[in-house]
């Protein structure tokens, strides 16, 4: 088994290993990686650390780490940046890579970052994810990413899909859900009404073959935000997502999970 980390800004994962092949997922700064296949030239089949994804990415967007380092950076993955877009410095040659809201700064202190032999100086705001959890957080970072177009597979407020979106506002509050809608609505306690649930609790949505297909972050006042073209915020009852723009349902209500 071989490690690896990001060390750019966003990085695509591919469902084959191919650059036309359809983007499941992104690794952001400083997220670790496991390496277990390496038969395509060019490429490398990997194991997201933070979520255990299973993709394909290129071999020239990672650095490779050893065990040790890896179990290292995994356990004091615990800054993330909390800016929507910032600057952090290679100290060695003073060269800039843009980082972006939610990449991860593992071992962080005195504004430093310190992975393989990089070091990086960052100046930009943090959240500490190991303290305490106020679940009123989850609103407020939910609106830095209002108006984030909806890219499938993205997990950055330049381009993000549903469940990318609601996993890393649960990363933001150092709380790991699974990549997936389907996955995610599979954890947590099952609320039995909408009256029910609380800002920040999840609400799931199926097709016609009864698969979940969607999920939001639930608000007050029987609204929502979720990424549906856009980051967005509509109104939601018994029946599904009723958007404000069209006048019509746009998803069908499942079921509402309490997380936290």
């Amino acid at each position: 088994m071989k490690y690896g980390i990001c060390h750019l800004s966003v990085v695509p994962c591919r469902f084959e290993p191919s650059d036309k092949s359809e983007m499941v997922t992104q690794l952001l700064f400083g997220e670790v990686l496991k390496i277990y296949e390496e038969k395509r030239a060019g490429w490398r089949k990997i194991k997201t650390a933070f979520d255990d994804y299973d993709c394909w990415i290129d071999d020239k967007q990672y650095i490779e780490i050893n065990e040790t380092e890896f179990e290292r950076l995994n356990s004091s993955s615990s800054t993330v940046c909390s800016e929507l877009a910032n600057i952090i410095k290679n100290e060695e040659d003073n060269s800039l890579t843009p980082i972006l809201l939610g990449s991860s700064l593992p071992s962080f202190k005195d504004k430093k970052v310190v992975f393989n032999k990089f070091f990086f100086q960052f100046d930009g705001q943090v959240i500490d994810t190991s303290t305490k959890l106020n679940k009123s957080n989850l609103v407020e970072n939910s609106m830095m990413y209002l108006n984030a177009p909806y890219l499938w597979g993205g997990r950055s407020p330049f381009g993000i899909d549903c469940s990318g979106f609601t996993q890393m506002i649960y990363k933001l509050n150092g709380f790991k859900l699974p990549r997936d809608a389907s996955q995610q609505a599979e954890i947590g306690e099952t609320l039995s009404f909408i009256e029910e649930s609380e800002s920040g609790d999840l609400a799931f949505f199926d097709n016609d073959e009864g698969e979940i297909m969607h999920v939001g972050i639930m608000l007050e006042n029987n609204r929502i935000i979720h990424a549906s073209g856009k980051v967005r915020i509509d109104k939601i009852d018994h029946q599904g997502i009723f958007n404000v723009e069209t006048n019509t349902y746009s998803h069908r209500l499942r079921l509402i999970k309490k997380v936290l």
